[in-house]
């Protein structure tokens, strides 16, 4: 028996079941939860310009997805999901919003951007600038970061710096002011600057929202999905319930079955999911249905893993080797089969993560992020542990194994 070893398998352990008690509450409380399990609505839009003779570019279609974030946030809806997909649609996840269709309503209108004198009055739109002529551009002489602007209509522009000298030309998207710039000019030539103390971040997020409502999009809502808060609280209490039932009949196999090595799968076990919610959290992931799916096949091969190695070790305890010359090459001979599993499924979440959308990519993500753990917890830490133990406590029993005297005398 090597005392150190025990007491330093002993300590990991007490360390390890101890960081997951006290960590753990607080890490499922911070799991954001999707539209499925929250209840939201998820929407495709089809992108298309208000103008004939426009087109959808790639920096329209951001800057649109951007709108309909602000949107969503100007609304009270917490942390929307919106992005692009393709050349010319924008999904939008919201979760937990309860008077779905008056926000749907108020999303898929194009951005509306005036430019207001200082009684209100709508003195530009967004449609009277340049498609995409807003940029930033220095100051030679202080380095400072500016906008440049171009009218299309230059007379226009002209009679409303007449009219507002020394007054501020207020930006609005929709009905949020975004910036006031004095008019110091009368600009004849429609070409204006928009100056200040901006960063250069500023200054480029001002010529993003120009720029969009020079080119305003049409939203139309090719695909919806809503699901009600009940529904959601219901699905998730079934989901969990249902996996907790299943991991704990998991455990159970292992301990009952492996005995030793089972009660080492136990304890990788309930690390591998303390550490997938670390991560989870690290990520900010938002979870859904099909990433809880993902999230229990990951420790369905968390579990293969662990049974891949102890059955190796099995067979060469009763090929008749030791107990000790039986946990080096079982988990030698073992690895480079869990390796070639892990690896052929991860190639396949790749596949799906870049060729599928929406919920097939979170559960893709999710299924890698739960194999790269399952590797560290379930085949590295339960070696670790599995040597220690065996070692330290002086463990010479094939029964601890789950292998019969007379299995390895038949051989």
């Amino acid at each position: 028996m090597d005392k150190k070893r025990l007491i330093a398998f002993i300590l990991l352990v007490i360390v390890s079941l101890g960081l997951v008690g006290v960590t753990t509450p607080g890490l499922v409380g911070n799991v954001k939860l999707g539209l499925d399990l929250k209840g939201g609505f998820e929407i495709l839009y089809q992108a298309e310009p208000l103008e004939a003779d426009q087109q959808v570019t790639k920096d329209a279609l951001h800057q649109t997805a951007r709108s309909l974030e602000r949107r969503a946030n100007a609304q009270g809806v917490g942390e929307p999901e919106v992005f692009p997909e393709g050349e010319d649609r924008i999904r939008l996840r919201l979760a937990g919003v309860e008077n779905q269709d008056e926000v749907r309503a108020l999303l898929k209108k194009p951005a509306d951007l005036t430019f207001r004198g200082p009684d209100g009055t709508k003195e530009m739109v967004g449609a009277d600038f340049v498609e995409g002529g807003a940029k930033v551009e220095y100051d030679p002489q202080t380095n400072q970061p500016y906008i440049s602007l171009q009218i299309k209509n230059a007379d226009k522009f002209r009679q409303v710096t007449e009219k507002l000298l020394g007054q501020p030309l207020a930006i609005y998207l929709d009905e949020e002011e975004i910036s006031a710039p004095i008019i110091q000019a009368v600009i004849p030539n429609g070409q204006a600057t928009i100056t200040g103390n901006y960063t250069y971040d500023e200054a480029k997020k001002l010529a993003d929202i120009i720029n969009l409502g020079a080119l305003p999009l049409k939203l139309t809502e090719k695909y919806t999905q809503s699901v009600g808060a009940s529904l959601g609280q219901q699905s998730l209490e079934q989901t969990v319930r249902a996996s907790i039932i299943g991991s704990l009949l998991i455990l159970a196999f292992m301990l009952f079955y492996y005995r030793l090595p089972g009660m080492i799968a136990v304890i990788t076990l309930i690390t591998y999911t303390w550490l997938l919610l670390l991560v989870f959290d690290l990520i900010n992931a938002v979870l859904t249905l099909p990433g809880i799916a993902a999230f229990v096949l990951g420790i369905g091969m968390a579990v293969d893993a662990n049974i891949i190695t102890y059955e190796r070790i099995k067979d060469e305890i009763r090929s008749g080797k030791s107990v000790n010359s039986a946990l080096r090459a079982g988990s030698r001979n073992s690895f480079r089969t869990i390796l070639d599993a892990n690896v052929t499924t991860i190639l396949a979440c790749i596949v799906l993560y870049y060729i599928g959308t929406g919920s097939v990519q979170g559960f893709a993500l999710i299924l890698i992020m739960s194999i790269l753990v399952s590797m560290v917890t379930n085949v590295f830490f339960s070696r670790v542990l599995l040597n220690l133990l065996v070692r330290g406590a002086g463990v010479k029993k094939p029964g601890y194994f789950g292998v019969k005297e007379g299995e390895i005398r038949a051989l």
